[in-house]
Order: C-alpha cells, then sequence, then structure tokens
C-alpha cells in the first residue's frame, strides 16, 4: 500500500495508542473515548494527561507495523483486524473496560457474537474430568450454544472436540498470534474449528509467539466474550480459576463441577464452590442460569460480593513511583514469573499501571 494511503488509515490511530507505553487497553480506550477519533491532533492530546514520553511516541505512526498487519490480512481469506469503533467488534466483549484495543479474528467475525459458553479445566485431566467434558458439552451445544475455550491440551482442546463432533460450533482464544499456533499438535484441531464455521481470535500480533503473560490476558477474552465459564476440573493454583476470577468480575456466571477432596484436580472446582459458582451435576443446572435458555421467570442472584483488595502483599510494594519487577518479586518474596502474571491481571482490572521502568499503584475512582 502507498505511504499516502497508510497514514490515513483508520487503524493508525488504534496501533499508535497499543504501541504507546503505559498506556494499556482501559487507558488506551479512555483516552479515544474523550479525545474523539481525532485524539492524535498535537493541540488536543494536551487534555489526555499524558507524560511527555507518552506524547512523543504518539507522534511515531507505527507505518511499518500498519503494512505488516494489512498484509497479514490480505494474505488468506477470513482473516479480520477488528477495533472497538467496529460494529463487527463482539458487543459482549466491548462492554469490559479491558477488552483489546484491537483483535485478530481468523473466520467468521459474527460468530463472535453468537451466546457463548466458556469451558476450561486442567490440561491435565482426570478420567472423570475427560468424561465430563465429553459428556456435557454435546448438550451444551444442542441447546444452541457455542463453546469458547483456549486450545491449550486437556479440557480445552477436548471442549472444541466434543463440540465439533456434536455438530455444533466452537471458538478458540490464543495466547498467541494466529500464525503461530499454540501447542502446536493443536494445528489440525484449529483448522477444523474454522472448517467447522468457528473462529479463532488473538489479542497478540499475528506473528508473536505464545509468553507466559499473554495467557492471563487471553483468559479474560475468553470470559468477556461469553455468557459464562464452566470450570470442569482444576486445581487450586490454576490458571482456569484466572479465567474464573476475570468472569466474576465481568459480571459472568461462574460454574464448577465438584469432586472429590481426595483428587487434587478438584480442589480448585470445589473452592469455587464455596465462593459462590454454580455446582453442575447436569446440564440443566448451567441452562438454568441462562437469561437466553432460562425457562424461569426470575433469575436468582447471589448478592454482590463486596470489593476486596486483590493480592494485597503484591499491592503493598507497588506504590506511586515505578517499580520494578524484580524488585516486587523480592519483597514479596515469590517467583518473578508468578508476579508478573499478577501484575498483568492487576492492571487489566485498574489496580496498577504499567510504566516505564516497572509499574505504579493506579488511582482508583
Amino acid at each position: 500500500m502507498a505511504l499516502g494511503d497508510l497514514a490515513t488509515h483508520g487503524l493508525l490511530p488504534w496501533l499508535a495508542l497499543q504501541q504507546t507505553p503505559g498506556l494499556g487497553p482501559v487507558r488506551g480506550f479512555r483516552l479515544w473515548q474523550t479525545l474523539g477519533s481525532e485524539w492524535y491532533l498535537s493541540e488536543r492530546l494536551d487534555r489526555g494527561g499524558l507524560s511527555a514520553e507518552q506524547l512523543a511516541g504518539l507522534g511515531i505512526a507505527p507505518l511499518a507495523l500498519l503494512d505488516r498487519l494489512l498484509a497479514w490480512q490480505q494474505a488468506g481469506p477470513g482473516r479480520h483486524i477488528l477495533t472497538r469503533d467496529k460494529p463487527e467488534y463482539p458487543a459482549r466483549l466491548n462492554t469490559l473496560a479491558g477488552a483489546p484495543l484491537l483483535l485478530f479474528v481468523e473466520g467468521d467475525p459474527a460468530v463472535l457474537d453468537r451466546p457463548q459458553l466458556a469451558v476450561v479445566g486442567s490440561r491435565q485431566p482426570s478420567y472423570v474430568g475427560k468424561e465430563n467434558t465429553r459428556t456435557l458439552v454435546p448438550r451444551l451445544v444442542e441447546a444452541g450454544l457455542t463453546i469458547t475455550s483456549g486450545l491449550a491440551l486437556g479440557v480445552d482442546g477436548l471442549a472444541h472436540q466434543a463440540a465439533l463432533a456434536a455438530g455444533g460450533m466452537t471458538l478458540a482464544v490464543l495466547g498467541c498470534g494466529l500464525e503461530q499456533c499454540y501447542p502446536k499438535r493443536h494445528g489440525p484441531l484449529s483448522r477444523t474449528i474454522l472448517d467447522g464455521g468457528g473462529a479463532l481470535v488473538a489479542e497478540c500480533y499475528p506473528w508473536e509467539g505464545p509468553l507466559a503473560h499473554h495467557f492471563p490476558r487471553r483468559n479474560r477474552i475468553i470470559s468477556g466474550l461469553s455468557l459464562g465459564v464452566l470450570v470442569v476440573e482444576a486445581a487450586e493454583r490454576s490458571g482456569s480459576l484466572i479465567t474464573a476470577r476475570f468472569a466474576l468480575e465481568q459480571g459472568r456466571e461462574v460454574f464448577a463441577i465438584p469432586g472429590a477432596r481426595q483428587n487434587p484436580l478438584a480442589g480448585g472446582c470445589n473452592r469455587l464452590i464455596q465462593q459462590g459458582a454454580k455446582l453442575v451435576c447436569e446440564v440443566e443446572d448451567i441452562l438454568e442460569e441462562l437469561i437466553e435458555f432460562s425457562c424461569a421467570a426470575i433469575k436468582i442472584h447471589a448478592p454482590a460480593p463486596v470489593e476486596t483488595l486483590p493480592y494485597p502483599d503484591l499491592l503493598d510494594n507497588v506504590g506511586l513511583e515505578a517499580t520494578s519487577v524484580d524488585l516486587i518479586a523480592s519483597r514479596c518474596q515469590q517467583p518473578v514469573q508468578e508476579v508478573l502474571t499478577r501484575l498483568v491481571e492487576l492492571e487489566l482490572t485498574g489496580w496498577v499501571e504499567s510504566v516505564p521502568g516497572g509499574y505504579v499503584r493506579a488511582r482508583r475512582n
């Protein structure tokens, strides 16, 4: 594409926001809402509360990045780049403050607005976990639900496969770019999902590989697209519980299948049920809670939980001045990777902000 055409392309402002250090999806979209589509005019940027470094970053048009993305989009059929101002952007996800500024989709983007249930669980499920996935998912498909999951090994992959085998539709949200299927052994499964009328979705640029901090971000998209999240089987320290936590914060339903206390893969589900998740024995336990599938005139909700401070030991070590991840980990005496994952969660829910040099506490309303 000619340079002049790139300079006026509608994706350019969104890429500039995405590339600016310290903005993130929450502040980036807030800036776009405040200043409108002409936010990039220098005389208006001063009203955005940006630092000098951020202002300088926004002044550098990412033309090379735009050209590369457009080349990816045009290289194959059914490739889409959705921004939050477009009608094709999935409506349920777009209601969330931390929704991605850009969403990369392979397949029909209209599928993203179908009634969906997220099905997640252990990467190494027990025999019971496998059987529960294989028996419950076809009934959910029969009720008209699209099955959404993360294409991971274990319950995720089984959920996609069970939906397809039942003649249903399924969506896969990746923790990497759409050119970098992870895990690689699920490459054929991803193609089958597309052949079945489903879609592959990612927040990462198409060429980005899987990194640890991509997956918590991926999980909030899985829950954000869905009416609710079913946790089939999960240990007490599990990525599936991150998805469930995002679902609660997003006002989605959370369902969990109980298990024996001797089973370490049941600990996470049992804990979720203790905390108010709907215990699932039959498919009807799920359907009666979802408005679109409920025959009841009244939907019973648990009392709204009082907001508590997440990860207080970590937040106590993030102040108003930039603090590096290594220093936070040292103060908390926790592994750096675990601290980084939690910081990403806290950023997406508005507790901290990423800045040059580390993280700072966010000023919450």
